[in-house]
C-alpha cells in the first residue's frame, strides 16, 4: 500500500505531513520547490493537473486537496487508531469541520496571505498561483480577511467550548485543523480574543507527532 507525498515546505502540505505523522503511516516524499516552478511543470501535472500541493498518489490513484486527503488518509488508516470516526454521525461531524476549515476559513486565511508584502511571514511565495501583485493590493482588502477571520475563529471558539478538542477526544480532525489556525497565527492575526482556540492550539502542538514536526521546522530555519 504505497504513498507518495509531494508537498512543498511551510505551505498547506503541512496539514498533509501532519495528518501522515499522526498515523505513522510510511511514504516517499516528494519536495517540491514553488519559486522554481516544480508545480506547473508537465511531469506535476500529470499528478495534479491544479499545479498545487498537498497530492499523495495510493496505489497509483492520485488524491489532491488537503481536505481530501485528511479525510480518505482516516478512512483508511485512522478508524482502527481511533483517529478518525466509523461512518455515522460522528464521521459526519469530522468531515464538517475539515470541509468548513478548506472552505471558510482557508479561503479568508488566503485573501490575507495574499494581501501581505510578499517577505510578510505567512506570505503568498512570489511565484505561487495565489499570488497578487502590490498593486493589486490594498489596506481594506486586509481589514475585509482580518474581519472574516475573526468571525470564523469565533465559530471554531465556540465549537471548542467545554471541550479538549473538537470530537472530544484528539483526532485527525485537530491535526487538520491546527495546521490552518497556526497558519492563521503568523499573520497578524490576534488569537488571544479566542481563549478556547489558543488552549486547544497548545494541547494540539503538545502532541509527539506534532511537536516533532514543528522542532524540524525550527531547525530547518535557523
Amino acid at each position: 500500500m504505497s504513498i507518495t507525498f509531494y508537498y512543498v515546505p511551510m505551505s498547506t502540505s503541512s496539514i498533509t505531513e501532519a495528518v501522515l505523522a499522526e498515523l505513522g503511516t510510511p511514504c516517499e516524499r516528494v519536495k517540491l520547490d514553488i519559486s522554481a516552478g516544480d508545480t506547473r511543470k508537465p511531469d506535476f501535472l500529470k499528478v495534479n493537473p491544479n499545479g498545487r500541493v498537498p497530492v499523495i498518489v495510493h496505489e497509483g490513484t492520485p488524491i489532491w486537496e488537503s481536505s481530501a486527503i485528511t479525510m480518505y488518509l482516516g478512512e483508511v488508516f485512522g478508524v482502527e487508531s481511533k483517529l478518525y470516526p466509523e461512518p455515522g454521525l460522528k464521521r459526519g461531524e469530522a468531515m464538517k469541520w475539515i470541509a468548513w476549515s478548506n472552505v471558510t476559513l482557508a479561503e479568508a486565511a488566503g485573501r490575507l496571505s495574499a494581501s501581505l508584502p510578499t517577505s510578510s511571514e505567512g506570505a503568498v511565495q512570489s511565484n505561487s498561483l495565489d499570488w497578487v501583485s502590490s498593486e493589486q493590493r490594498s489596506a481594506s482588502a486586509v481589514e475585509k480577511a482580518k474581519a472574516d477571520l475573526a468571525t470564523c475563529l469565533r465559530i471554531l471558539d465556540s465549537g471548542l467550548e467545554g471541550k479538549s478538542f473538537l470530537l472530544g477526544d484528539y483526532s485527525l480532525v485537530d491535526t487538520h485543523l491546527q495546521g490552518f489556525v497556526g497558519w492563521i497565527g503568523t499573520m497578524e492575526v490576534d488569537l488571544t480574543p479566542f481563549p478556547n482556540v489558543t488552549g486547544w492550539l497548545q494541547r494540539c502542538s503538545e502532541r509527539p507527532a506534532i511537536a516533532k514536526l514543528m522542532e524540524a521546522e525550527v531547525e530547518n530555519e535557523t
